[in-house]
């Protein structure tokens, strides 16, 4: 996987450069996602890998997915990626360019897992307060999971909170298991 992102890197940051320059970030953003998305899809994946089909293409298959927000340097883009062989790293690259609109435009998605249903002013509270800590926007996503028993969970990025029951027994098991 680090490799893949090795690769990728290169290509989200000149796609990264080509929207700020032309202020398109959110298009840019709208069609990799897209783009990403479609190329997980296993059936794509085999699609892509087809020796038979050329490389051009398959990168305009993958755009007429998208075909919102496509204007012509997005279509270069492909075309750079088709001809470098490099389709499969879209959600690699789809990632890391949201990565740096997100660090661009200050903002953190945070997802919070609970052991029972966080109401709005519980989540609006969580929000605020992880938007202080983290001196950024947060958008708030939040699940069920009731097997936590009590606490919740929180993730953005590599950052975790265990702050759940289950955690603190699983710590304190390990705790005296040692």
């Amino acid at each position: 996987m680090a490799e893949l992102r090795t690769l990728a890197r290169p290509y989200a940051k000149a796609a990264f450069s080509a929207a700020q320059e032309h202020e398109q970030l959110a298009e840019w953003s709208q069609v990799l996602t897209v783009a990403g998305q479609v190329t997980a899809n296993k059936d794509i994946r085999q699609l892509l890998a087809n020796p038979g089909l050329e490389e051009q293409k398959k990168a305009e298959l993958i755009l007429e997915v998208a075909e919102d927000g496509v204007t012509d340097q997005v279509r270069n883009f492909f075309a750079v990626l088709a001809e470098n062989r490099r389709l499969t790293l879209l959600p690699e690259i789809a990632a890391l360019f949201n990565t740096y609109r997100a660090d661009l435009e200050r903002t953190v998605d945070i997802e919070v897992t609970a052991a029972f249903e966080l109401t709005d002013e519980q989540q609006q509270k969580l929000a605020q307060a992880l938007s202080k800590k983290l001196e950024r926007q947060v958008s708030l996503a939040a699940s069920l999971d009731k097997s936590l028993i009590g606490g919740v969970i929180i993730r953005t990025g590599d950052m975790v909170i265990d702050a759940s029951v289950r955690g603190k027994l699983t710590k304190l098991a390990d705790a005296l298991g040692s």
